[in-house]
């Protein structure tokens, strides 16, 4: 989730299809730019500080247990590795990191790794299979902490034959596990790693080292000459934290910053037909998601939550935030199981009052927290829409953190907007315990069958089931996928352009000299 704001929380590559129609917004400078080619190295400045604009800033530097996307933007692939990690130039494709190759079973219930000889995390100590061990142990162990805990539950046993060999061997098949080793839950840690020291000081094996944490400013990466693998074409890389959109474009125009990630769409007439800037298009997982409180009146009622679907004309919500695509379910175009759901609930506010009135739910009010990093005509456009089906709206803006505790951590709320961007979380939908409070069996069923397949076609039948079955109950509802635009500065190269809410590597950025 995020503005990207991700919560704890690929694959063939699609064109997201183009809407920019937010007030301000100028459809050309929408258009997607080709990034030109990195020059090679004797025309780069290797000793470069490169400046870059987010939206979002972390709540902590501790990523074994801490929400949010923040997080992986800042530490996957960069200060921390895994075994794998993903390309999202490639879709999210599965590429090797601290393993060099992996070897599956013919049952699929083994899986065994081979590390890249060299590798030493920041602190100078060799990074073995033992490490590799002790950081899995964690995430596995009853009652972990780690965020991503549950998407290692098909993991038996972890083992070192020797220092550079991992062995994971599970309960069953898990066609989920190379994927989920390339999040947050595959991360390789020191063994003996006190977690909650890494606020103050970093221990991975990524190419950077954090060097200064100005909290409610910015974050600096240095690299780490002693990296064991290719060296970074930058020297520093600075992440500002800029919440608000006016200002980050301000921070872009001026020159404080080079790169200006998740760019307001509605604004970017700047840079059209400017030639010292790039405009980059890209596809991402970021499912804006409106979610109901299943648990707690009025949306343990199902007709309420069919209504407040039916009431919502999501063509004014992506209008509004200036770029997006209808969905109508939980996963987006890219993933090999999408289906387009447009078609349930779809858009029908007379249809909305008559299900309220079934449901002794006329006249409504109800009450909206939102995370204050997203535009404010999101929430305008849900005000409008519910109010001609008779429902009062209420928007309570709040910090992020604020949401953290409130809406996810403690399910403290009634309906709640924020952007699920975590790549392959359709298994939200197989957790009742989740802040959306939904709970059907046959969901998780589906869903643990789909893990278990014997088949990637087996698989993404099982996660269709699961996705129409949570749009028919209304679960939630999906305002839109995102389409993430990064405004780029001539002379700047190699700057990740898609699922940029996911991870955003940055050893591949360089400056011209």
């Amino acid at each position: 989730m995020r503005p990207l704001l991700s919560l704890p929380a690929v694959l063939a590559a699609a064109i997201l299809a183009t809407t920019a129609c937010g007030t301000g917004a100028d459809p050309g400078a929408t258009t997607a730019s080709t990034q030109a080619a990195t020059p090679t190295d004797d025309q780069l400045d290797l000793g470069a500080t490169v400046d870059v604009r987010f939206a979002l800033e972390p709540v902590s530097l501790n990523p074994f247990p801490t929400s949010g996307v923040a997080v992986d933007q800042l530490l996957l692939d960069n200060v921390y590795e895994g075994l794998v990690s993903a390309d999202t130039s490639q879709g999210d494709k599965v590429v090797p990191r601290l393993a060099s190759s992996w070897q599956v079973s013919d049952d699929g219930k083994s899986y065994t790794f081979t590390l890249v000889p060299g590798a030493r995390f920041h602190d100078g100590s060799p990074l073995t299979s033992a490490d590799v061990v002790w950081s899995l142990q964690q995430v596995i162990a009853p009652g972990s902490k780690a965020l991503r805990a549950a998407e290692f539950t098909s993991v038996a046993a972890v083992s070192a034959p020797d220092p550079t060999t991992v062995k994971v061997d599970l309960k069953q098949r898990d066609t989920f596990l190379l994927f989920n080793l390339t999040q947050r839950g595959g991360i390789v840690y020191k063994q003996g790693t006190d977690f909650a020291a890494l606020d103050a000081k970093d221990n991975g094996s990524g190419p950077y080292r954090i060097t200064n944490w100005n909290r409610g400013a910015d974050i600096t990466l240095t690299r780490d000459d002693a990296y064991w693998g290719a060296k970074p074409k930058n020297a520093k890389v600075v992440f500002h934290y800029i919440p608000e959109p006016s200002a980050a474009n301000n921070a872009e125009t001026t020159g404080q910053t080079d790169v200006q990630t998740n760019a307001d769409p509605t604004l970017l007439a700047p840079y059209q037909g400017n030639t010292g800037f790039t405009v980059l298009k890209g596809t991402t997982t970021d499912k804006f998601t409106l979610a109901f409180n299943n648990k707690r009146a009025p949306f343990d009622n199902p007709d309420v939550r069919h209504a407040f679907r039916q009431a919502i004309n999501k063509k004014d919500v992506i209008a509004a935030y200036g770029a997006g695509i209808q969905v109508g379910g939980p996963v987006p175009p890219q993933d090999p199981w999408y289906e387009d759901l447009t078609g349930v609930d779809a858009y029908n506010p007379d249809g909305a009052k008559a299900l309220l009135a079934k449901a002794g739910a006329a006249n409504l009010s109800v009450t909206l927290d939102i995370p204050n990093v997203y535009p404010r005509a999101i929430s305008d456009v849900l005000v409008s829409n519910l109010k001609q089906v008779g429902v009062t709206l209420t928007v309570r803006q709040v910090e992020f953190p604020t949401w953290l505790s409130r809406v996810f951590t403690n399910h403290d709320y009634e309906l709640s907007v924020v952007d699920h961007a975590e790549a392959r979380d359709i298994g939200n939908y197989a957790k009742p315990d989740y802040y959306f409070g939904y709970d059907n069996e046959q969901v998780q069923a589906d869903y643990a069958a789909a893990r278990a397949a014997a088949s990637d076609g087996e698989r993404d039948d099982l996660l269709k089931k699961v996705a129409k079955q949570a749009a028919a109950d209304a679960a939630t509802d999906w305002l839109f996928v995102n389409e993430t635009h990064t405004v780029v500065r001539t002379g700047v190269y190699g700057v990740p352009s898609a699922e940029t809410t996911n991870r955003f590597p940055v050893s591949g950025i360089a400056v011209g000299k």
